[in-house]
């Protein structure tokens, strides 16, 4: 079946259907090759006919050692929903079900792929789904971006591992910064413009730069804002910062609101100073636990009229700050995550 056609048929919730390269997928992945040492690998967002995920795994399973790897198909309309599963060691049980031979052209000799047929449409969200999850080990995908929240909230609630793409307005939100807060999931090592390939449909038509169709017909979406969550150790989150300003209380405002100062880029971060401060969200992808802790901006509201926030950063129309002489701005800042140094 041909990639557009199996494009054609994937669901399309709210146009946020975008199909990653392997090139990116090779990228982020090589930083975290030893976690997948003997390990169930599933994911739960990727037709194994055209994902670049399933590619990926597929092509490094023997290298990566990995045990087994799980794929669902999801059906939007037909009916004809399954599951592919590759094993190191195939149980007896698989050995009379029909088998794919997968990626037959790279000219690698791999396991063959099982396929089990699903009485569900394949939704991550489904019973199905949910079994297969509970017995894997990593999950890794590129799940749909306005079901990020409840996706997150799945991987969370039963407890996985997981290395998956999403936009970096999640770090945001109610669902996402708490868990960044207490150091349940952080961000990956890439973050920034990534291509997509997308269904060719109109809805995904979009004036400018950041849409085209290539020599082929198919189209295509890049996205400035795009970064990798996961709960995986990498070697990014262990780098310190380096640091070299002063702390000078002329230079550095005050929230209105909060007990904290304002610093408008990671790069201006003092070196001498341990109390809170407010930084911008980008600071995220830089964040090593233990040289800075993340804190909850509820935690130093300074009045009555400042709300908790669900979130716990300083955002929105509470966000002003206040200079040394008394002088309020006018409109308040991007949303600032607080952090404090730790001593070390």
């Amino acid at each position: 079946m041909s990639l557009n056609s199996n494009l054609h048929k994937a669901k399309a919730v709210k146009n946020d259907e975008f199909y990653t390269q392997i090139s990116d997928i090779e990228k982020e992945l090589k930083h975290y090759e030893k976690h997948f040492n003997n390990k169930h690998v599933f994911c739960n967002c990727d037709d194994p006919e055209i994902s670049n995920f399933w590619r990926y795994f597929a092509l490094n399973f023997k290298r990566l050692n990995i045990k087994r790897l799980t794929s669902t198909h999801y059906s939007n309309n037909d009916g004809k929903s399954y599951r592919m599963d590759m094993f190191k060691e195939v149980p007896v049980e698989y050995l009379d079900r029909q088998t794919f031979m997968t990626l037959e052209e790279s000219g690698i000799e791999l396991p063959l792929g099982y396929i089990t047929s699903l009485e569900g449409d394949g939704d991550f969200r489904s019973d199905e789904s949910v079994q297969i999850l509970k017995q894997s080990d990593i999950i890794v995908t590129n799940p749909p971006f306005s079901l990020f929240g409840d996706y997150i909230t799945q991987l969370i609630n039963y407890n996985k591992k997981f290395l998956v793409i999403g936009n970096q307005n999640g770090l945001t939100t109610k669902t996402m910064y708490p868990l960044l807060e207490q150091g349940l999931i952080w961000t990956g090592v890439f973050s920034g413009n990534m291509k997509f390939r997308v269904p060719n449909s109109d809805e995904y038509k979009r004036e400018g730069a950041r849409f085209w169709i290539d020599d082929k017909g198919d189209y295509w979406r890049s996205l400035g804002n795009i970064c990798w969550y996961t709960n995986l150790d990498h070697y990014k989150r262990h780098e310190d910062l380096i640091l070299y300003k002063k702390y000078d209380e002329l230079e550095y405002d005050k929230f209105l609101n909060y007990n904290a100062i304002n610093v408008n880029t990671y790069k201006d971060i003092p070196e001498d100073y341990y109390e809170p401060m407010g930084v911008p969200i980008t600071y995220l992808y830089r964040h090593n636990p233990s040289q800075f802790e993340i804190i909850n901006a509820n935690d130093l509201i300074c009045n009555d009229e400042t709300p908790r926030k669900p979130h716990g950063l300083v955002k929105d129309a509470h966000g002003k700050t206040i200079d040394k002489n008394g002088k309020i701005s006018a409109k308040p800042v991007y949303p600032r995550v607080v952090i404090r140094r730790k001593k070390s």
